[in-house]
């Protein structure tokens, strides 16, 4: 009898084992289930912060890059302020370097940390503002790096003037005789390039013609085309064209013959992460700011306009002059060192303030060869100026980081003092209030005759002429 019941019992427990096990496969299932659910949803919510965050740290950039622009634009106003001082000694006050403390002056603006080191630089415990710095968990960084103390590889696409006046200036830079082991051994693709054809690379690759230039400006030949330009680049393992229009970017230059990884790290950008120590650019006016240019800038500058002097010959002089020059730097802590192209002019041939100290240090005077000539490769104002800003967003665990270089061109911009005040009687703006510079039309659909000239008018804040964000 007990193994009949046992046999009465066995279907429902069956039935029971069944039903248990589909409970635990639906449990299996539906956790399956809710962890893709749980994946996508953290994987979209993820996407969704960082979409934000880069948002955020893209604006942080421009905010960045607006400032600086407003800083730049502010210098005339700064410089004009001292005038009277310079006035009482006979002199005119020169460009003002007021970029090279960008981090601090508007760290304020950034987050409570750069509100604190500009108090701090001011001998103060607190600024006094109100509602300064950005976004809560945000903040940029910024650099502002002068394009004007830089040799412009753009003047090869410029007169026959500005070609021998870039050629001086490349063979000044990588003439002097520390460099000759750049130059005697092989690229990475197995190629020799010599100073002159490298030189005369770089300007063939920006002018209009299809002649090659001759960087060998010591013979009666010097700076004339000395035959077709050759089909290097044609027979390239993936060949291309030369370009033979000015350069967009400094990137570009990579693409230039003899232009090797050596070559960048020696004479194009030589700490890529400090962009002020780049000596070569693409965007410069022409003229090279000797107030602010680098000590290795100013040493080929020297070797272009005098390249028989010793401080180009010889390396001891040659050490002598950067030595000096980041000394100088040092003490004046970035103040402009020369009133005059003729400063500088005086300070390499021993005269002036300068000059005396220089030799007393045992630098021995330069002799150009035209002293005319050279003063009009430099100057003491700079127009041009790349901005290299970072937006930066705190996240949980993570950091969002956006940047963006921006060069902008204040050569017609006008200053501050000119362009402010209310709109004068009868003008566009007073015509059409709020119409301006951004629309062509105002309220009713009329439109504003003077919309497009007012677009084309030079902004206070200069013109951009290279953007990119990374």
């Amino acid at each position: 009898m007990r193994a009949a019941r046992n046999k009465r019992k066995k279907p429902h427990e069956d039935e029971r084992g069944i039903a248990l096990v589909m409970v635990m496969a639906a449990i299996a299932i539906l956790t399956v289930m809710l962890a893709e659910f749980q994946d996508e949803t953290s994987a979209e919510a993820a996407s969704a912060i960082a979409e934000r965050d880069a948002l955020q740290a893209e604006y942080m950039a421009r905010s960045a890059v607006n400032l600086s622009r407003l800083l730049i634009a502010s210098e005339p106003t700064i410089r004009s302020a001292i005038a009277p001082l310079f006035a009482f000694m006979k002199k005119t006050p020169p460009q003002l370097p007021v970029w090279e403390f960008s981090d601090r002056i508007l760290g304020v603006f950034s987050d409570e940390a750069g509100g604190k080191e500009l108090a701090t630089s001011l001998g103060s415990n607190d600024i006094g503002g109100k509602n300064l710095g950005g976004l809560p968990g945000g903040r940029y960084e910024v650099v502002i790096v002068d394009e004007d103390a830089k040799i412009n590889a753009n003047l090869g696409a410029s007169n026959d003037i500005a070609h021998i006046r870039l050629a001086k200036e490349i063979m000044g830079l990588i003439a002097p005789p520390q460099y000759n082991t750049l130059f005697e051994q092989r690229d990475g693709s197995g190629q020799f390039h010599d100073r002159l054809s490298t030189c005369a690379a770089m300007i063939d690759w920006a002018d209009t013609d299809e002649g090659q230039f001759n960087c060998d400006l010591t013979q009666n030949t010097g700076g004339a085309n000395s035959g077709v330009e050759d089909a290097w680049y044609q027979l390239l393992p993936r060949p291309y064209r030369r370009k033979n229009a000015p350069y967009d970017s400094l990137a570009e230059l990579h693409m230039v013959r003899g232009v090797s990884d050596d070559f960048w790290a020696t004479f194009v950008d030589p700490e890529p992460r400090n962009p002020k120590k780049r000596v070569l650019t693409v965007w410069g006016q022409g003229a090279v700011n000797v107030n602010t240019a680098n000590a290795q800038t100013l040493l080929g500058l020297v070797c272009a306009g005098a390249p028989t002097a010793e401080i180009c010959t010889d390396l001891a002089q040659a050490q002598l002059f950067l030595m000096g020059v980041t000394m100088a730097r040092g003490i004046t802590m970035g103040a402009p060192l020369f009133g005059s192209t003729r400063d500088f002019v005086d300070t390499m041939t021993g005269k002036g303030m300068l000059g005396p100290m220089l030799a007393s240090m045992g630098m021995k005077p330069v002799k150009f060869q035209s002293e005319s000539e050279f003063q009009k490769s430099i100057t003491i104002e700079s127009k041009m100026f790349s901005i290299y800003a970072v937006g930066v967003k705190k996240g949980y665990r993570r950091e969002t980081r956006t940047s963006i270089h921006a060069v902008v061109d204040f050569r017609n911009a006008p200053t501050l003092a000119a362009a402010g005040g209310l709109p004068t009687p009868g003008s566009a703006a007073a015509a059409f209030p709020g119409a301006g510079a951004t629309g062509a039309t105002v309220g009713g659909g009329k439109t504003n005759p003077d919309a497009i000239a007012a677009a084309l008018t030079p902004s206070t804040g200069g013109q951009i002429v290279y953007y990119r964000l990374e």
